[in-house]
C-alpha cells in the first residue's frame, strides 16, 4: 500500500531539539554535521511507517490513543486516517518514560 506522510511540528520539534541538545552538551565530539546528520535520519526513519517499522502497542500512557513505531533510537506516536499516516509526537529512547 503507498501511505502518504504528515509529520507534525511537535514530532519534528522533538527530534531536531534532542539534537541540538546533544551538540551543545558534547559540543567538542558532536557538530552541526553530525547535528543535521542524525537528525535527518530520524525524520527519514518516519517514512517506513507501516512498511518496514511494525505497528505496535505504546509503551508510554500519553501515547495510548496512537500507534507507535521504533527505528533506531527512536518511537513515533502516530494515527492512520485512510491511507494518510499522521506522525503526531516523536521520543528519543532515553526519554521514554511517563
Amino acid at each position: 500500500m503507498q501511505y502518504n506522510y504528515i509529520v507534525k511540528p511537535r514530532a519534528a520539534q522533538k527530534i531536531w531539539s534532542f539534537y541540538r541538545n546533544v551538540a551543545r552538551k558534547y559540543q567538542h565530539t558532536f557538530d552541526e554535521e553530525d547535528l543535521i546528520r542524525n537528525a535527518r535520519q530520524a525524520v527519514r526513519s518516519i517514512y517506513q511507517i507501516e512498511l518496514t517499522l511494525l505497528r505496535r502497542r505504546p509503551l508510554i500512557t500519553r501515547w495510548k490513543q496512537y500507534y507507535m513505531a521504533y527505528a533506531g533510537s527512536w518511537y513515533y506516536a502516530y494515527t492512520i486516517e485512510g491511507n494518510t499516516i499522521v506522525v503526531r509526537d516523536a521520543c528519543h529512547k532515553q526519554n521514554m518514560h511517563d
